[in-house]
């Protein structure tokens, strides 16, 4: 429960960081993306300096996402195989159990039968 207190709080100030980073830098600015000419680019991108900043932030976001999933392949793999092979157990033991009763009814049959 604290450190659910402690994210939130978290959360809070980093919100608040990143909303006055956005408000103070609204300024025009613009990104060139041709490194050769700077003076005339190929390419230019001009606007307010906090949606560079947003985008940047969304961007790394994804990438981050993108690589703790391609890192945790591994472990979801070993999990599936460790969940097929629990299946594989399971249905083993529901036969032997199976083929138990019946020996048991079997046998109960025959102590009757005598």
């Amino acid at each position: 429960m604290i450190s659910r207190i402690f994210y939130m709080v978290f959360v809070l100030v980093m919100a608040a960081v990143m909303i006055t980073l956005f408000v103070s830098n609204r300024q025009e600015v613009q990104l060139i993306l041709d490194p050769f000419d700077s003076k005339d680019p190929a390419f230019a991108l001009a606007m307010p300096f906090f949606y560079f900043m947003f985008s940047f932030l969304f961007i790394g976001t994804l990438i981050g996402g993108f690589a703790a999933w391609f890192g945790q392949g591994k472990w979801r793999r070993v999990a599936r195989q460790r969940t097929q092979e629990a299946m594989r157990w399971k249905s083993e033991a529901e036969r032997l159990t199976k083929e138990r009763d019946a020996n048991v009814i079997e046998r109960k049959q025959l102590a009757l039968a005598e």
